[in-house]
This record gives C-alpha cells, structure tokens and sequence, in this order.
C-alpha cells in the first residue's frame, strides 16, 4: 500500500497537487488571523504563541506535500480512518526525528494529510511522536513527554499500528476538529478518497 501510494504522488498527480496547493495556501492564510487569535486564547496562552500557532508557522510550507517531500518527508501509513468516526489521514514522517527521544513543538515527527477526490493531498494537522524506550532513555525521571505543556497520550504494544509503545499528541492546526484540538480522531477528516481504495 506505501508503495502504492508513493507511486501515486510520484506519478502524473503532481502538477495538480502543486495547482491545489497554492490555493490551499492563500486560503489558509486569509483565514490564519482568525483562527490563530481562537486557539491562542483556547490555550491559555495570549501572551505568547499558542502551540497552534507554533505548529502553523513551523509546517506552513508543507501545505505544498513536494515541499515536504523534497525536505525529507516520507509516506508512513496509508490514510488512518477512527473506529467509530472521522480519520486522522494520511501520515508523513521525518526519520531522523522519530528516534530522537525528543518532542519540540517546531518539529513535530508526522505530518497529516487528507486524501482529496482530485487526488490531492491537503495538510489538516500535525503528530508529535516519541517512542517510550527512547523517551525513558534519555528521561530517568519518569516522566511523561510534554509538548509546549501539552501532556501526551500513551499508546501502549501491541496497537493496530504495529509500532513499539509510543507516545503521541496529534494538533490539528490546519482543520478544525469539533472534538478538539488536540484530540486523536477529526471527524472532518475522511479516507473517504485514499488511492487505491
């Protein structure tokens, strides 16, 4: 399925998603004002940049997927549907982050796409992600990460990724979630439109 789906945004889809990209981009800018001043204050952080908006200046160049693509970024997972609702889509992680130990809000290790009908990829929001060994190794103290104050979510093995214990905190910086901001699942997002499905 990653093969395939490589393929697919290697393919003949480029110039289009290049096309829907920019329009995206002038979108999300027009409306970035707005919803960067409701999440700051959802935050609890007026004085400074909210975690939002910190995830919003730090991938705003990766509403392009080449761009992502040329850094660097690569295709992890098919798109992820919830198991009840709504999806998290399709995961782009940085490799050498993901082993790191280390959670930053500038550097979130996945990056979340949603799989458009044209077939486009549309960025809806990013994941931080920290493998438990790798935290516990570099963090004797027993703590639990953190993400610019942002507790995370322990996801303990086996799960339905195949993945060793992790933890995990998604921020839905590019569409809004009805169950949150940094909830798991966005029912507004679908698979609905994943390649080869």
């Amino acid at each position: 399925m990653q093969a395939k789906l490589r393929k697919t945004l290697t393919g003949g889809l480029v110039p289009i998603i290049l096309a829907l990209a920019t329009m995206q981009a002038a979108a999300a800018q027009s409306m970035d004002s707005m919803t960067h001043a409701s999440h700051s204050a959802a935050d609890g952080n007026a004085g400074s940049p909210s975690l939002f908006g910190k995830v919003r200046a730090a991938t705003r160049r990766f509403l392009d997927v080449n761009v992502a693509m040329h850094e660097g970024w690569v295709p992890a997972t098919p798109c992820v549907s919830g198991p009840d609702a709504g999806a998290m889509g399709v995961h782009f992680v940085l490799p050498s982050r993901l082993a790191d130990g280390m959670v930053n809000p500038d550097e979130p290790e996945a990056l979340i796409y949603e799989p458009m009908a044209n077939g486009a990829l549309r960025l809806v929001g990013v994941e931080f992600i920290v493998f438990a060994s790798d935290w516990a190794r570099l963090h004797t103290d027993g703590s639990t990460p953190a993400v610019d104050g942002h507790l995370t979510n322990f996801v303990s093995e086996p799960n339905r990724f195949g993945l060793h214990a992790f933890y995990e905190l998604h921020v839905w910086a590019w569409e809004n979630n009805p169950s949150g901001t940094f909830a798991d699942w966005n029912t507004n997002v679908s698979c609905d439109n994943q390649p080869g499905g």
